[in-house]
């Protein structure tokens, strides 16, 4: 009997070790979750210029490979009611890319880009324009693939471990995204007399439909 309970004592430690443990990788299994749900993205801008209004609160859509900031047309702009239309709004989520670790962890990021069949493909930074676009594996070669992450509270999204995204006018109503690569207001990158607006990417989570999705399978 005196055995026993001394085999008990002696074991208690490594059991609430073990539960430690545990509850320690279900807590950081939970967090991690959201990274895998599918999201579209949202536009945060706090600039005091009138143009702010414009695209602040805005969904982020993805045509022509490029990410635009969905802006509302005013009521005579049929050829933006009509750009609206032909665009997909973001839904996607990280996910490891096949060909590229970052250190520090982070991952690549994709979106679906059309409605059906639900392809995925790669977002990615383009090495010339700075422009976020979007493209299969073999369009996005070259570019600017990651590491996509969020931050640890308010989930907005990170490229390179840093928030420099803007939008850009690129005709009067349409703002394209952009990436600020070396923080220096995208010199030589845009003319001078396009507006530029410093930009915030909110992850908001999309409702799960009454049937789960079918697996999409990895991006092209």
């Amino acid at each position: 009997m005196v055995l026993g309970i001394i085999t008990a004592i002696a074991a208690c430690p490594a059991i609430v070790g073990t539960n430690e443990a545990i509850m320690i990788s279900q807590r950081k299994q939970a967090k991690e979750e959201h990274r895998t749900r599918k999201t579209n993205l949202v536009v945060a801008c706090s600039d005091p210029s009138a143009k702010a209004e414009d695209v602040d609160q805005s969904f982020v859509v993805l045509r022509d490979h490029k990410l635009w900031i969905a802006t509302r047309p005013d009521a005579e702009d049929d050829e933006g009611r009509e750009l609206l239309k032909r665009s997909h709004r973001f839904a996607g989520y990280f996910f490891n890319h096949p060909e590229h670790k970052w250190p520090g962890g982070g991952q690549g990021f994709v979106s679906t880009i059309m409605e059906e069949p639900p392809m995925l493909n790669w977002i990615y930074v383009d090495k010339d324009t700075n422009e976020v676009k979007y493209g299969t594996k073999h369009e996005s070669m070259g570019h600017k693939l990651g590491p996509w992450n969020c931050t640890p509270v308010d989930k907005r999204v990170t490229f390179e471990k840093w928030e420099g995204f803007c939008a850009v006018e690129e005709e009067p109503g349409r703002w394209g995204l952009y990436f600020d690569c070396l923080d220096d207001g995208l010199d030589g990158k845009v003319p001078l007399t396009k507006p530029m607006l410093e930009v915030e990417l909110i992850r908001k989570e999309m409702r799960i439909p009454p049937v789960e999705e079918a697996d999409q399978g990895p991006p092209s």
